[in-house]
């Protein structure tokens, strides 16, 4: 028996091999794209994470529980209070904040510590050097292993530091071993607040309490008696807070990954689908021989199979260089911002490499399903002889199953993000193309059947073809749809967020010119520097903002706050709202506006009443509107001035607003800014249109492995519609010699395929394009509103949508004219005679 079923093996593998060699290895490299893609997607993102983890960790060190505030810290006086307390082993004290390097455009991050008590808490922040006392003096600065690299500089050299109006010249006394790949400088706590004037003022309090002590209890009963703004928590909730920024960026880049795999399973099935029809008779053969349906169903299925175990070993090979490469290239962050500063590596990830392993195998094995299935169902005698068991019957079951799956898909729409990810709308998605691939067959019959018949042979020959073989039609459809759907979708997508997000910077930047503090929580601008930039010449007036930023979730990334000036019968002009205002009642707080952000992820619905944490109190306040912000996914919130001063008493600001009284002044007003400011490292001083380029190549970007991603996953659908057809040619070569006795040229053969693959193709894309059309919507409307809280306006490119059409339709007709012709290079009586 073993040695029969080493025979049955043979017999089916040697047969794939042989007749299939080039479109087997296509089908292997695809699953290997996709298998590579997802798991590079899943190391770099993890390698980030982990560094990211770990810069949580050397900040929190052993600590059970961690006291932190909004971005401006909070009063020190606190840190005494919780120290004294009973059930507290010890309480260290941290400065931490991101200060501009003199002669560079990017911030380090400075922690500030208590040496003797981070000793325990975080030792990973105690740095080493050749005199221990350096950790205490307020010249000294231990640089991180990444921010030596980052920085160039060793240790004895000179670091300076530009705080506002004045540089911080520190001595590089030694390194942080325990820092990991995170860029980091550890000063004396006392020296960071006396050199960045953060007098009496900390970010956070690492606790670590004694043993027996219940640290939620204890948290608990800390946390009611913390100011407005204030929370303890424990530090891995810091992590996920950080984590969130970019979770779902790197959830999307996921999904794409696995697109590409799923087009990967689409090429194996059409490989599969049309190496049965060819080997019909050799499979009708070896059921005569004693091989059983089931026995040959399974073997097929194990082409399958193999065919996505060997994608999959080399697309795991393959995911490590192309990790290190993109680590190398575009950062932790893969081009997107959210990882900056994190110095990250590759690492082995055993339970990722079993995962997409295996989905690489799964989507080659379900791709093979359904052709070893049919290769099963197949009629001996009619298989013998090679002939087509087709019927003309129009496939109403995939109709039926298509309509189902697609109506599935819509209910999944109604589904509220889970765990923060639209995963309704992914579903939504899957089963929109899986019913419309589905119903394919019953589509192409009900379309192919419909056309007019042309005057020309050769093409009403193509369209006979084309309508009497519509399940074989269907099968090369298959990849067109998915790779045009695709296309399309995703080609809606950017383009309309990228026009919004251009029509939202034309309408937020009004003014000539943008002054922005480099460094907003060391050294904002006075009022008495207020005073001067309104008075430099050539302006005409100024706007002045206060940017800063609370805590209202642990367990989510800080809120920011943007006090300017703002009269509520000015919002609608001045702010992109969604919708109409809503009236503050005469006995109502203060009124704000909240980004959609802030209505997904806090409920701050216009007409409520909400509490914000300002200057150590909770402040009511009136939610008048929500307002369009592509800049803050973590949620903002616009207040008027005048009242933010009132509350806070803090008359300091971070943005301006110019315009001036002659626009060809811009120059000459920018540099008297500077001069005002005390130099250029202080502030970034910008025209709207600067703004706006540098904002859409941050776009482009970030969306640069989306691009990627989606150009590998369309490339393997277009090599799986190639393949498609010239397997169809191919396995038509007793066709083609009838009609060459019958008095068809090889021109008039050429004609009649090139109308086959152009008609073929048409109806893949029109099809692909308005499946694409629907996924466009649920992506614009629902995955990314749902993903990043920001919803806008859909703008379709048709130029470019046109272009992409026209390319798909040009390489189909020309591989079905050149499987045609290597289909005709033998003799015509050879091919005639395989049918004798």
């Amino acid at each position: 028996m073993g040695g029969a079923a080493v025979s049955d093996l043979r017999a089916v593998l040697a047969g794939a091999l042989v007749q299939n060699r080039m479109r087997t290895l296509v089908a292997v490299l695809a699953i290997a794209v996709g298998v590579a893609l997802g798991l590079a997607v899943q190391l770099v993102n993890q390698a980030a994470v982990d560094e990211l983890a770990r810069g949580v960790r050397t900040l929190s060190g052993e600590a059970d529980l961690s006291i932190r505030g909004g971005r401006g810290g909070f009063d020190e006086r606190l840190y005494g209070i919780v120290a004294r307390d009973p059930e507290v082993a010890l309480a260290s004290p941290v400065v931490e904040l991101d200060v501009r390097v003199r002669g560079r455009d990017d911030t380090l991050r400075v922690v500030g510590i208590d040496a003797f008590r981070a000793s325990i808490v975080q030792p990973g922040l105690v740095g080493e050097g050749g005199d221990r006392l350096d950790v205490l003096r307020n010249d000294r600065v231990f640089l991180s292993n990444a921010a030596h690299n980052a920085l160039g500089l060793r240790v004895g050299d000179r670091l300076v530091l530009h705080a506002g109006d004045r540089d911080i010249e520190l001595t590089i006394a030694g390194t942080l071993p325990g820092a990991g790949r995170e860029s980091l400088a550890v000063v004396d706590i006392a020296a960071a607040q006396d050199a960045f004037r953060w007098h009496g003022r900390v970010s956070r309090i690492e606790l670590r309490l004694r043993p027996g002590v219940a640290t939620d209890a204890f948290a608990q009963r800390v946390r009611a008696r913390l100011p407005a703004g204030v929370t303890i928590d424990r530090p891995e909730t810091t992590l996920r807070a950080a984590e969130s920024i970019s979770r779902s960026y790197r959830v999307n880049l996921n999904i794409l990954a696995l697109v590409a795999l799923f087009t990967g399973g689409l090429l194996v099935f059409t490989t599969q689908a049309l190496a049965v029809v060819r080997r019909r008779a050799q499979f009708a053969l070896l059921r005569t021989l004693g091989m059983t349906r089931h026995r040959l169903v399974a073997l097929c299925a194990l082409e399958g199979t193999l065919i996505g175990a060997a994608g999959s070993v080399l697309g795991v090979a393959a995911a490590y260089a192309i990790a290190y490469v993109a680590l190398r290239v575009s950062g932790a962050d893969l081009g997107s911002g959210f990882f900056r500063g994190v110095e990250a590596s590759v690492r082995v990830d055993v339970v990722g490499i079993v995962v997409f392993f295996m989905l690489g195998v799964l989507a080659a094995a379900l791709g093979s399903f359904v052709p070893a299935r049919e290769a099963g169902r197949a009629t001996l005698a009619l298989a013998l002889r090679g002939d087509d068991e087709e019927r003309t019957s129009t496939p109403v079951r995939s109709l039926i199953g298509g309509i189902a799956t697609v109506a599935a898909g819509a209910l999944f729409l109604a589904l509220p993000p889970i765990a923060g990810l639209p995963i309704g709308g992914y579903a939504a998605i899957a089963s929109l193309l899986a019913g419309v691939l589905l119903a394919m067959p019953w589509l192409a019959a009900f379309v192919l059947r419909r056309l007019p018949r042309p005057a020309s042979a050769p093409a009403e020959l193509a369209l006979l073809q084309l309508g009497g073989s519509s399940r074989q039609v269907s099968t090369s459809l298959a990849s067109i749809v998915a790779s045009v759907s695709l296309m399309v979708s995703m080609a809606i997508m950017v383009g309309s967020f990228r026009q919004s997000l251009d029509d939202w910077l034309v309408r937020v930047l009004p003014a000539d010119l943008y002054v922005r503090v480099a460094s907003p929580e060391l050294a904002p601008l006075t009022p008495d520097e207020q005073r001067a930039v309104a008075g430099v010449p050539g302006v005409a007036r100024v706007e002045f903002t206060r940017e800063t930023a609370i805590l209202l979730d642990a367990a989510r990334p800080r809120v920011v706050v943007l006090a300017r000036p703002l009269a509520e019968r000015d919002a609608p002009s001045r702010l992109a709202l969604v919708a109409a205002p809503v009236a503050r009642p005469d006995d109502a707080p203060p009124a704000v506006w909240v980004n959609e952000a802030m209505l997904d992820l806090y409920g701050f619905t216009p007409g409520r009443v909400v509490a914000l944490p300002l200057a150590g109190r909770n402040e009511r306040f009136f939610v008048a509107g929500v307002w369009r912000d592509y800049g803050r996914p973590q949620g903002a919130v616009v207040l008027d001035r005048d009242t933010y001063v009132a509350l806070t008493g803090d008359r300091d600001v971070t943005n301006a607003a110019v315009w001036l009284r002659a626009p060809d002044d811009a120059a000459a007003v920018r540099a008297s800014l500077e001069r005002v400011m005390h130099g250029d490292d202080r502030v970034e001083i910008a025209s709207p249109g600067e703004i706006r380029t540098l904002a859409l190549s941050a776009f482009d970007r970030t969306f640069a492995v989306t691009y990627a991603l989606e150009l590998a996953a369309v490339l393997i659908g277009l090599v799986g519609l190639s393949s498609a057809f010239g397997a169809l040619v191919l396995a038509r070569r007793r066709e083609f010699g009838v009609l060459r006795h019958l008095g068809m040229t090889r021109g008039d053969v050429a004609r009649m395929l090139a109308c086959e693959g152009s008609v073929t193709a048409l109806l893949g894309v029109a099809a692909g394009t308005l499946v694409g059309s629907a996924m466009s919507l649920v992506l614009v409307h629902v995955v990314n509103r749902q993903s990043f809280h920001w919803g806008m306006e859909l703008h379709v490119p048709w130029a470019v949508l046109g272009a992409l059409g026209a390319g798909v339709v040009v390489l189909a007709t020309a591989t079905a004219v050149a499987g045609g012709r290597q289909a005709m290079s033998g003799e015509v009586i050879r091919a005639v005679r395989e049918d004798w």
